[in-house]
């Protein structure tokens, strides 16, 4: 590069590195989404075309970054989870959520005409996403992080699903259907649902219940780790040869990517799918 009189502008420059060693997760958040989905017209409670363009987008994702072991998305957010030993870009924080945010919003957009055929995006109202970076000393911590938002996803879909079939079906204005689930619990909104309107919402799609875990599909497992180690050590690696790892790890980076609408609160997902999560 050339030298110049102006390049000491460069000392301002500060790079915030993440620590080694850890999981590295990313998630994304849609910026002003309620109004964006009120102006693009999203059904309510759930738009099973929006969440599958949110799954679209987080699959591309993870095909042009491979160091993404995993991911779960959820209503307008998305988390992605790096390994422990995953080294792109130094790990420097400001290029890892730069980068994650602007490749998800641009798919998002790609593929928008694909889901929303005859709904073109208008240009004072662009979806875009805002991201952050969370450092994790274990998989103990990555499981209950991705435990936390499954909880999430369903105490806001029960909500939602009572609140919008009280104004849709019940004819209640928006601050009525507010006022009547003041202080209810989740036992008080499913007999709301089924009593008054005969919704079962154990019923409910699994993926507005669940939302969507994404894994790279290893296959029949082809690990020298049985599923006895992965619980117990809850997905941590085995100490392997330098060459076995690399083959693991190509084998792990050309996998597809697979969608899973599962429970990720129990133990059984981390025994079996979960544990290539690492």
């Amino acid at each position: 590069m050339a030298k110049s009189r102006f390049e000491y502008v460069r000392t301002y420059e500060q790079d915030t590195t993440l620590l080694p060693n850890t999981y590295i997760v990313i998630r994304l958040d849609g910026r002003g989404f309620h109004r964006f989905s009120a102006r693009y017209g999203f059904q309510k409670p759930n738009d099973k075309r929006a969440l599958d363009l949110m799954n679209a987008a987080a699959k591309q994702v993870m095909r042009q970054i491979p160091d993404v072991a995993g991911a779960y998305g959820q209503s307008d957010e998305y988390s992605f989870v790096l390994g422990r030993q995953c080294r792109m870009f130094d790990r420097r924080e400001a290029k890892l959520v730069s980068t994650f945010a602007s490749t998800f919003t641009a798919h998002y957009q790609f593929l928008w005409a694909e889901y929303f055929p005859g709904t073109p995006l208008d240009g004072s109202m662009l979806p875009t996403f805002d991201a952050r970076a969370v450092l994790y000393p274990s998989m103990r911590e990555v499981r209950d992080y991705f435990s936390w938002r499954q909880a999430d996803c369903h105490i806001n879909n029960l909500y939602n699903t009572c609140f919008w079939t009280l104004v849709i079906s019940g004819g209640l204005s928006e601050r009525d259907a507010e006022q009547a689930l003041m202080g209810t619990n989740s036992g008080d909104k499913n007999e709301l649902l089924f009593s008054r309107f005969g919704i079962n919402y154990n019923n409910e799609d699994v993926i507005f219940r669940k939302g969507t875990i994404l894994i790279r599909d290893m296959g029949v497992c082809t690990s020298t780790s049985d599923s006895s180690d992965a619980a117990a050590d809850l997905g941590e690696r085995q100490v392997k040869s330098r060459r076995q790892a690399e083959r693991e790890e190509k084998k792990r980076q050309k996998a597809e990517v697979a969608e899973l609408h599962v429970d990720i609160i129990g133990d059984e997902f981390w025994t079996d799918a979960g544990r290539w999560i690492v």
